[in-house]
């Protein structure tokens, strides 16, 4: 099997796992407890917020855990909107950005918040100057993922944090979720008030996640109960799934310098082999691109049809993002990015991991010709 969908989901850690599974066990007790065993699972919960603040390079206080980046995602939006709504109903984001932030916005839309969608270049790329000129008085967040995950656009969010300290009331969210683990941002320095993260996509579990809140920011709880995560974030913790998150952090930062520099190679390897495809067009630019994520079409085959002869050869890799694969409609990033319909309704994305190879790489690029071919002559006889 070769998997090239990292950026649906990764194969969580074995030591992940373990991890889980011992916490699950041995530490079972509500963190909120008084007794013993709740006392050692808020003891793991504390040690857990302790490693993920020193890996982003933030203070404890500031980590918040959630189930995952769509629940992250909602939090810093929609917090962001309920609190400050009597500021200003005015929130900007660029209009490639993963679903469950534009499911948040659409949705504070019909709350009669005001919503500027940002255009993005042939690159897929937004302009500082386009955010400047977007913001207005009312304006209380701005939004913008750090890596796109369809195409690995990699966004000005250090210009656009700089651009963002000279509006102090305007709070700037980006999502994380792609970038974690495989392109650096030092959060604090460059002016980032919200953060999203999942573990899923760093090896750790699915149904985990954070959210970095800066200290001194504040938002409305979306969920209300017993005040866990200093009442931003009410529900028991998973105690298992957060110190499971953390070890799964720490390993692929760990990995980080020689696995970045080999994936950058595997990449390299599949943009030449794929680029001397006839009828492939590649979609992720070579610039400001991060280094797991390959994104092409091929005109006149499709999508589904692709993906499934591929698997048929033990191949796994995806159309668009997991989140909207089903729905079997062009990607609208790549509609964004000015990509002709024909060529966005067939495009393909590789994800890539660490483990992942360059001896794959080539097998993949040959398999995607032969694949490619042979439906070509399929296509043909059935217009006879």
């Amino acid at each position: 099997m070769i998997y090239f969908d990292n950026s649906a989901t990764t194969r969580p850690y074995k030591e992940v796992i373990d991890s889980f599974v011992k916490v699950s066990s041995e530490y079972f007790g509500n963190p909120s407890s008084l007794h013993g065993l709740g006392v050692q699972a808020e003891k793991l919960l504390t040690q857990a917020r302790a490693q993920m603040a020193n890996l982003l390079a933030v203070k404890p206080t500031e980590i918040y855990f959630t189930s995952g980046g769509t629940e992250s995602n909602n939090l810093a939006i929609k917090g962001t909107a309920l609190v400050h709504k009597n500021k200003g109903r005015h929130l900007i984001l660029s209009s490639v950005e993963h679903p469950s932030v534009r499911g948040a916005m659409e949705q504070l839309k019909s709350a009669d918040f005001e919503i500027t969608y940002l255009t993005v270049d042939s690159y897929g790329r937004v302009s500082v100057e386009d955010v400047k000129a977007s913001i207005r008085k009312d304006t209380i967040l701005v939004s913008v993922m750090h890596v796109n995950n369809e195409v690995g656009t990699i966004q000005p969010i250090k210009e656009i944090g700089k651009l963002l300290k000279q509006y102090p009331t305007i709070l700037f969210h980006v999502d994380g979720v792609q970038a974690i683990g495989k392109v650096p941002l030092n959060l604090v320095k460059n002016n980032v008030d919200l953060c999203s993260v999942s573990a899923h996509k760093f090896h750790g579990l699915k149904g985990t996640g954070a959210l970095f809140i800066k200290e001194g920011v504040r938002l409305d709880p979306l969920l209300s109960g017993g005040n866990q995560e200093w009442q931003v974030r009410s529900g028991t913790e998973n105690v298992a799934g957060t110190v499971a998150m953390a070890k799964a952090l720490r390993m692929t930062m760990g990995k980080s310098e020689s696995g970045l520099k080999k994936m950058e190679r595997v990449k390299s390897v599949l943009r030449t082999e794929l680029e001397k495809m006839d009828g492939l067009t590649i979609n992720t630019p070579l610039e400001h691109s991060a280094p797991h994520i390959l994104n092409f079409s091929i005109k006149g085959i499709k999508s589904e049809v692709l993906i499934h002869a591929l698997e048929q050869k033990g191949i796994f890799l995806s159309t668009t993002s997991a989140c909207s694969s089903k729905k079997q409609l062009p990607s609208q990033t790549l509609l964004a990015m000015g990509v002709p319909d024909e060529l966005a309704d067939s495009a393909f994305r590789i994800s890539l991991s660490y483990d992942n190879t360059e001896e794959e790489a080539r097998t993949v690029a040959g398999a995607i010709e032969d694949a490619a071919r042979q439906l070509r002559k399929v296509m043909k006889l059935d217009e006879l």
